[in-house]
C-alpha cells in the first residue's frame, strides 16, 4: 500500500515531489491545473524532465493527477461537455507525459435531470478524451451521492465504464468518506468485505485502481461529502484500520485528502498516524499483508517502480 497525499506543484510537478517527500509520502496527487479556472496546463520538456529526475531520486512511488471540479462530463449545456473535455484530454496527456499511475475524474452530474441519459453523456465525453490520449488510466470515482452525482452506487459506476466503451484504461478510485457518506458502512472487516465482494460483482475487482484515504465527518448515509481527519470522524481510528489493512488494497496508491491539522491539508504525523492504524489493522486481522492477485488498470505502474 502506496500512503500518501495530495500536494500543491506550484512552482512545477517536481516540487509536488518534493512536498510529498517532505511529508513521507510513497503516493502523491496533484491537480494539474488551477482548481478554479478552465484553461489546462500544459507542461514543457523541461518540467517533465525535472519531474522524473525528482520521482527517481525519491521514495515516492506513484502520481496521481486530479482532474478539476469544474468538469461535469454528464453536463446537458454542450459548452460545458466541450470544455470538460478539452480539459480532461489535457490531464490525460498530462499523465501520459509524466508516467502517472491514473487521472482520477468526478464522473459529473444529472443535476435535476435523468440519471440515464447524463451516464450517456458523461460515457460519449470520456470515450473521446481516452481516444484523444494515449495511454494513461482513467479511474472513475464514488461519490457521496449529493443531488444528482453521478457514480453514488457500483451500478451507476460499471453503467458509467459501460457508456464509456469499456476500456481497459477506465478504472475506479474508492473514497472511503464517500462510500460512508452514501451508506455503506465500511468500519467493520466484515462490513468492508461485504461492500468489495458487491463491488468486484458488480464493476470487477480488477478495476480498482486508487484509493482516496478520507474520514467521514457526516454520518451513514448522510450523502455530506465532508472530509475528517484520520480517526477525527464518523469512522474512528477503528474503522481507518480496518480500511487501511484491506488486503486487497495492497499495492494501491492511497491517497489522503484531509483538512489537516493546520487546515493545510495533510502531514507527516497524519502519514505516520495511517501507517501506524495499517500496522494494528494487519495486527487484527491475525494475518499479514496480503498480495493483489488481479492487475488493475494503473497497478502495475505503481509497483514498478517500487521493485
Amino acid at each position: 500500500m502506496l500512503i500518501g497525499a495530495h500536494v500543491s506543484p506550484a512552482g512545477g510537478p517536481a516540487k509536488a515531489v518534493e512536498r510529498g517527500t517532505e511529508r513521507g509520502a510513497r503516493a502523491i496527487q496533484i491537480f494539474n491545473q488551477n482548481p478554479r479556472a478552465w484553461k489546462p496546463t500544459i507542461y514543457s520538456d523541461e518540467a517533465v524532465a525535472d519531474f522524473r529526475e525528482a520521482m527517481a531520486a525519491s521514495d515516492v512511488d506513484a502520481l496521481l493527477i486530479h482532474a478539476v471540479y469544474l468538469l461535469n462530463a454528464a453536463s446537458d449545456d454542450p459548452d460545458i461537455r466541450e470544455k470538460t473535455l478539452t480539459s480532461l484530454i489535457a490531464s490525460l496527456r498530462a499523465g501520459d507525459a509524466l508516467g502517472a499511475v491514473s487521472v482520477v475524474l468526478h464522473p459529473g452530474s444529472a443535476k435535476t435531470g435523468e440519471v440515464g441519459p447524463a451516464v450517456k453523456r458523461a460515457g460519449a465525453v470520456i470515450k473521446e478524451a481516452l481516444a484523444e490520449s494515449e495511454s494513461c488510466a482513467l479511474h472513475l470515482e464514488n461519490t457521496a451521492g449529493a443531488g444528482g452525482t453521478l457514480g453514488r452506487s457500483f451500478h451507476e459506476l460499471a453503467a458509467l465504464i459501460d457508456a464509456a466503451g469499456g476500456d481497459d484504461r477506465l478504472g475506479m478510485c474508492l473514497d472511503s468518506c464517500h462510500l460512508y457518506a452514501s451508506g455503506f458502512d465500511i468500519r467493520t472487516e466484515e462490513g468492508l468485505t461485504q461492500v468489495l465482494d458487491d463491488c468486484a460483482g458488480i464493476v470487477g475487482v480488477e478495476r480498482l485502481g486508487s484509493l482516496h484515504f478520507n474520514d467521514s465527518q457526516g454520518g451513514l448515509g448522510s450523502n455530506r461529502d465532508r472530509h475528517a481527519d484520520v480517526g477525527q470522524g464518523e469512522l474512528g481510528e477503528d474503522g481507518c484500520a480496518v480500511f487501511l489493512s484491506e488486503p486487497r488494497f495492497d499495492g494501491l496508491p492511497v491517497i489522503l485528502e484531509t483538512p489537516g491539522r493546520d487546515k493545510k491539508g495533510p502531514s507527516r504525523e497524519d502519514l505516520e498516524l495511517c501507517r501506524t492504524l495499517r500496522d494494528r489493522g494487519v495486527a487484527a486481522r491475525g494475518k499479514g499483508t496480503g498480495k493483489a492477485t488481479k492487475k488493475s488498470p494503473g497497478r502495475a505502474k505503481a509497483k514498478a517502480k517500487k521493485r
